[in-house]
C-alpha cells in the first residue's frame, strides 16, 4: 500500500518534543515490527513506542504485537479513558499517514471497521460501559459468605469426610466465583478510575485467591489482543503438550514432531488438562513473585490469602491435612475454569498472524454459550465470550443488552456469530482436540 515506504516530506505544522513530525505510507511503518524498533498508528497517527514498550502498564509484549499496524481498535478496546492515555502517547508521536493513505492497513474491511466504531458509539450512548455498583457488591459479598459457610461447616460439624467434602465444594464454588470477579476488575469494567479497579484487583485475586495480579495482567492482555494467534496468544502455547486447530497440527505432523502420542490427546486431556492446570498456574505464579523484583507486591497479597486460610484450617487438620484441603480445592476449581475457558475458544479457529480488523478477529476466535441465570452464574458472563472480547472493559451484567446489536452487526457484513449450548460447547473440546489429533497422525504418517 501506498508509495512502497517512501517517507514524505516534513511537515511543519505538526511537531513533538522539539522535532518536526512527518507523514508515512502503511509500507513505512509496517517496516518498524521487531523487538528493538517499534512503530504503530493510532488514528492516523504514528508512534514509536520502543523504549515506551518495556513501560508499558499492559505489558510488553501486549503492545509488541501491534508493531508495524493500525492498533486503533485494540486501544479503544483495553483504555476505558483514551483521553487520560493521550498524555502518554503524545511525547511518543512521530508523525502521521499521508493523506493518500487508507486509515486501515493491509486487507482490513473499512466498512466493518466503520460500523463497528459505530456501534461502540450506539453503546456508550447506551450507558452500557456504566457498571452497577450493586451488581459487583452483592457478587463479592456472596463470595465472602460461601467461605464463611465453609469454615463454619468445619467448625460446627468436624472434620469427618462429609463435611470435608462440603467445605471443599463450598471454597472451590468461592474460588471460581473469585476468579470470575477479579477478571472484571482486572479489565477495569466495574469503576470509573482505574486506581479503584486496580486496588480491588490486588486484593480479590491476591487476598481471596492467592494470585498474582500482575501476571495476570500480562498474560490476559494478551490473549485479548491477539486471541487464538500462535506466538502471541499465550492461551494456544501448549508447550508441546497438545497441538490445537487446523494449521499446527499438520506443521507439527510434515515435521515429524512428537512430543507426545497427539492422536490420543483428546483423551489424555481428561488427566492433564482440567485437573492441573489451576494447580501448576498457581505454583508458577508463587514462583515466578519470589524472583521478580516487580512482583513483591503480588507476592506479599498472595501470602496473605495463604495466612489467612492456614490461620483458619491448620487448627482443624494441621499443616499437611490443611495443604491437602487446599490441594482438592484447587484440583475441583481447576476443572471448572478449564471446561468454562476452552469451550469460547478451543474449537474456534486457532492460526498465524492474519491481521485482522477487530471484529472478524474476536469473531474468529470465540464464540458464545447461550444464555440463562445458571449459565450467567457459572461462567461469571464469559458464556458472552463475544461482546466481552469485542468490548472487555465493559461491565458483564450489560452483555446481554449489547449481544442482539452485535448479532445484527455480523449479519449484515457476513460474519458467522456462534452461540451453542453449554453441553456442546463441552463436547466441542474434546472434538477439536480429536481432530487435531487425527490431522497430526495424518500428516505425520503420510506427509
Amino acid at each position: 500500500m501506498g508509495g512502497g515506504g517512501q517517507l514524505t516530506e516534513p511537515v511543519e505544522t505538526s511537531a513533538c518534543g522539539g522535532r518536526t513530525a512527518s507523514v508515512y505510507t502503511w509500507d513505512e511503518v509496517q517496516k518498524h515490527c521487531h523487538r528493538n524498533d517499534q512503530w504503530l498508528v493510532i488514528n492516523r497517527k504514528v508512534y514509536n513506542v520502543t523504549q515506551w514498550a518495556k513501560r508499558h502498564p499492559g505489558g510488553l509484549r501486549v503492545i509488541s504485537h501491534y508493531a508495524g499496524e493500525d492498533a486503533t481498535e485494540a486501544f479503544l478496546a483495553f483504555h476505558p479513558d483514551p483521553k487520560l492515555v493521550q498524555k502518554f502517547l503524545k511525547p511518543l508521536l512521530i508523525g502521521e499517514l499521508a493523506v493518500t493513505e487508507p486509515s486501515q492497513d493491509r486487507s482490513k474491511n473499512a466498512a466493518v471497521v466503520e460500523d463497528f466504531q459505530a456501534l461502540r458509539t450506539r453503546a456508550e450512548g447506551l450507558g452500557l460501559f456504566q457498571a452497577q455498583p450493586l451488581f459487583f457488591s452483592l457478587h463479592l459479598g456472596h463470595i465472602l459468605l460461601l467461605e464463611l459457610l465453609a469454615w463454619m461447616s468445619v467448625w460446627l460439624w468436624g472434620t469427618g469426610w462429609s463435611t470435608t467434602l462440603l467445605c471443599s465444594f463450598l471454597l472451590a464454588v468461592a474460588q471460581a466465583q473469585a476468579g470470575w470477579l477479579q477478571h472484571d476488575f482486572g479489565h477495569l469494567s466495574v469503576f470509573k478510575l482505574s486506581r479503584w479497579n486496580h486496588i480491588f484487583h490486588k486484593f480479590i485475586i491476591g487476598h481471596l485467591k492467592g494470585a498474582s495480579g500482575n501476571w495476570w495482567n500480562h498474560r490476559h492482555f494478551q490473549h485479548h489482543a491477539k486471541p487464538n494467534v500462535f506466538s502471541k496468544d499465550p492461551d494456544v502455547n501448549m508447550l508441546h503438550v497438545f497441538v490445537v486447530g487446523d494449521i499446527q497440527p499438520v506443521e507439527y505432523g510434515i515435521k515429524k514432531i512428537k512430543y507426545m502420542p497427539y492422536h490420543h490427546q483428546h483423551q489424555y486431556f481428561f488427566l492433564v488438562g482440567p485437573p492441573l492446570l489451576i494447580p501448576v498456574y498457581f505454583h508458577v505464579q508463587i514462583l515466578r513473585a519470589m524472583f521478580s523484583r516487580r512482583d513483591w507486591v503480588d507476592l506479599a497479597w498472595s501470602m496473605s490469602y495463604y495466612l489467612r486460610y492456614f490461620c483458619c484450617y491448620a487448627p482443624f487438620y494441621g499443616l499437611l491435612g490443611s495443604v491437602a484441603l487446599i490441594s482438592f480445592v484447587r484440583f475441583l476449581e481447576s476443572h471448572w475454569f478449564v471446561w468454562v475457558t476452552q469451550m469460547n475458544h478451543l474449537p474456534m479457529n486457532i492460526d498465524h498472524e492474519k491481521q485482522q480488523d477487530w471484529l472478524s478477529m474476536q469473531l474468529s476466535a470465540t464464540c458464545n454459550i447461550e444464555q440463562s441465570c445458571f449459565n450467567d452464574w457459572f461462567s461469571g458472563h464469559l458464556n458472552f465470550q463475544i461482546e466481552h472480547h469485542l468490548f472487555p472493559t465493559m461491565p458483564r451484567h450489560n452483555y446481554q443488552v449489547l449481544a442482539p446489536l452485535v448479532r445484527a452487526l455480523c449479519e449484515k457484513h457476513g460474519i458467522p456469530y456462534q452461540e451453542k449450548t453449554l453441553w456442546r460447547g463441552v463436547a466441542d473440546v474434546v472434538r477439536s482436540l480429536k481432530n487435531s489429533g487425527d490431522l497430526w497422525m495424518d500428516a505425520y504418517l503420510h506427509k
